[in-house]
Formats: structure tokens, sequence, C-alpha cells
């Protein structure tokens, strides 16, 4: 590979892990800090994608909106349409035991991505939305480097979040539910509430991921946001990284990307004609390697501080 393509493609990996370590650093405030077990994360990323596009894009008969607005316009709505939804749904889950929660999420996440497949008045079905504007484009232009500077802005920024969040009283009692639900209620608080307020804390990052994703690629689809891409990735990433600590969180991320883009290319080692079976090939050797961690090192690369090992 000539230098100028190794550099592009360069920019192209650290653009997309970038987007990944946001959703990572969503998950980790519902499950790492809160122990909810959230199998939607790609409902979110959706949401997020969707609503960025359809505020940032040209007029278009194709589907809802085209409103030309500004690139932070779509990412401020992203996150806010991300929240809402996260409300809804969150209203009604946040009493469920984690299992059941786990199930309620991953079908409301199918349920919002066949939405957006079928209802094209809304977002042109499975031809999607092309045409998304990159970042500052009017200002700085569409140079790859802009989108990768932007991205990562927006993951310190999203670090910072956490982070703080995670230092301050309102973080100690999510870590409080998480290790003890019932003492927690004991002592007077109202554990609904603060799970709810994870929930769409968290939720929001991940609406800010999909307009992150949507303003880089320039075109969304339904089947960007299959569970596969949208969440096991994601899942993979933070208990590699290391549930409960925000940089495992952003470190797995990027490891488990380059990881997935590694099984990429010796999969294409096979030919045109296994490409079928190149597919579950590299799902089976992610899988095979969160079995590995869960079983080697289950408090990930980073533990999150102060806690035990194997204690998870």
């Amino acid at each position: 590979m000539e230098l100028g393509g190794l550099l592009t493609y360069g920019v192209f990996f650290l653009t997309q892990a970038g987007i990944y370590a946001v959703l990572a650093l969503g998950l980790n405030v519902q499950y790492g800090l809160t122990g909810q077990i959230n199998i939607g994360v790609a409902g979110f990323f959706a949401v997020g994608a969707y609503t960025s596009a359809i505020l940032t894009t040209a007029t278009s008969s194709a589907h809802l909106g085209g409103f030309d607005l500004p690139f932070l316009v779509g990412i401020a709505g992203a996150m806010a349409a991300s929240a809402i939804v996260a409300v809804g749904i969150g209203w009604v889950t946040m009493r469920l035991r984690s299992d059941y929660l786990a199930i309620a999420t991953i079908g409301i996440a199918e349920i919002i991505r066949l939405a957006f497949k079928n209802e094209e008045w809304l977002t042109n079905g499975v031809r999607g939305i092309p045409g998304i504007p990159r970042p500052f484009v009017e200002t700085l232009g569409a140079d790859p480097l802009i989108s990768l500077g932007v991205v990562l802005g927006f993951i310190l920024l999203g670090y910072w979040m956490v982070e703080r969040a995670r230092r301050s009283p309102w973080g100690r009692v999510l870590r409080a539910i998480r290790e003890n639900e019932d003492g927690v209620m004991a002592a007077g608080k109202n554990v609904a509430r603060f799970r709810l307020q994870a929930f769409v804390f968290g939720s929001s990052l991940m609406g800010m991921a999909g307009g992150l994703y949507a303003h880089f690629l320039g075109f969304i689809s339904p089947e960007a946001f299959m569970p596969l891409y949208g969440t096991f990735l994601v899942w993979v990433m933070l208990i590699a990284g290391g549930a409960g600590n925000n940089r495992g969180a952003v470190l797995g991320a990027f490891a488990i990307w380059m990881l997935w883009s590694a099984t990429d290319s010796l999969t294409r080692e096979l030919g045109a004609e296994y490409a079928t079976q190149a597919g579950a090939l590299r799902v089976l050797l992610i899988g095979v390697l969160l079995q590995v961690i869960l079983i080697a090192r289950p408090q990930g690369i980073l533990p999150e501080h102060g806690r035990r090992k194997g204690s998870r």
C-alpha cells in the first residue's frame, strides 16, 4: 500500500474507532457505573444518526426535513432526540430486573431500526439518506483530517462529562446502586430516578456518536445499525477495556476496532467465493476473544479504580 493510501486508511480507522469510543463511554455510564444491561445500543445510535442527518442535509423530497442546519445543531439534536427516546423507554423499563431490561432494550432497538427501514417518508427507507455534510465543511473544507479532529474533540468532551459525573456524589450513588440496590433504597434514595438519569445520559452520548457517524460517512441506511455493529461490538469494547473505567472504555474501543479491522483484512484473503463464511468467521473470532477476556481477565485491560480483581 502506498504511503498516501496508508495515511488515508489511518485517518479512516482512527475516526471510526473514535466514534465507537463515544458509544463505549455512553454504555459505560449505563453498565459500568450503574449495572444496567442495555442491549439496544444500536437503537440510540440510529436515532442520533438519522436526527442529525435530517437536520443538516439540504432540502429533499425523498425524506423528512432537509433543514440545512449547522453541524453543531445536528449533534445537539441527535443527543436531544436520543435522550427523549431514552426517557420514554426508561420510564417503562427502569423498574425491570437487569435481564428483563436487556430483553426489552434489544427488542426496542430492533423496532427502531425496522421503523427507519420501512417509513420511507421519514428516512427514505432502505435507500438511505445521502449528502450528509462533513463537519464545518463551509468554513474548513471537507478534509478527512478535519473530521478526525472533530471526533477526537468529542471524545474528550464525552470523557470529561462522564469522568466528572463518575467522581461526583451522583456517580457514587450510581455505583452504590450497582453494588447494592436494596441498601441504596434503604438509605432513602429514589433508585428508579437515578437509574433513569443514568440511562438517559448514556443514551444521549450514543446519540452523539450516531450524529458523528452520519457526518463522517456522509450516508446512512438502516443496514448500518444492525445489532452486530451497533451493539455487540460496543459491548466487547467496554468489557475488554474495563467496565467502570472511562479510560478503559476508550482504550477498548480502539483495541477491538483494530482487531475487527485486522480480521477484515485476513478474511478477504479467502476470496470472493468464501465471502459469506468469512463474515461469520469474523464474528466467531471476536466471540472467542470475548470468552478469553472473560475467563482470563474479567476486569478488562484497565480495571475500575478500587475494584477487586474478579469481583464483577
